[in-house]
């Protein structure tokens, strides 16, 4: 999906919302580099966990996790795996509906037009995921996109 950085709605609204309910929407710092990907691979997968890891190493890093009274309860990444790309990102079961999820798509996307993209690409979605992007920040369909840069996984053995 195709999301225009230059017409993005304020980060502000969405990260206030989320405060107001005890949530904080922040860059991981390079000491808890162990902490975020842990959670990742605990509440996903190690992939997920794998791409995000790329993020960790920047300054400053390209991903934000949401907090609440010192526990992680998301994150998204983003420049990961491509340049431009948003993702992975999750939210915790217990914590989905509350915005969250939006809050750190918002600070992501404005992450990547801080980098000088006028453009960001949601690499691969679910339906239900395409409608809230959509939602959200106005993301389009990329016409013959699937399965984009995901291809050839490695699988275990």
């Amino acid at each position: 999906m195709l999301v225009k950085l230059y017409d993005l709605p304020s980060r502000q609204p969405s990260i206030d919302q989320c405060a107001a309910n005890g949530v904080t929407i922040r860059r991981p710092m390079p000491y808890e580099k162990s902490l975020v990907l842990d959670w990742i691979r605990k509440h996903f997968h190690v992939g997920w966990a794998d791409e995000t890891e790329a993020t960790l190493g920047r300054q400053p890093a390209t991903c934000f996790i949401a907090t609440e009274k010192g526990l992680i309860v998301g994150f998204a990444a983003y420049d990961a795996t491509t340049r431009g790309f948003f993702g992975p990102t999750g939210v915790a079961e217990s914590h989905r509906g509350k915005g969250i999820g939006k809050a750190l798509l918002i600070a992501s996307l404005h992450g990547l037009a801080e980098l000088g993209y006028a453009y960001g690409i949601v690499g691969q979605a679910e339906p239900k995921a395409r409608e809230f992007y959509a939602k959200s920040v106005g993301a389009t369909e990329i016409p013959g996109s699937d399965p984009s840069v995901y291809r050839d996984w490695l699988r275990p053995e």
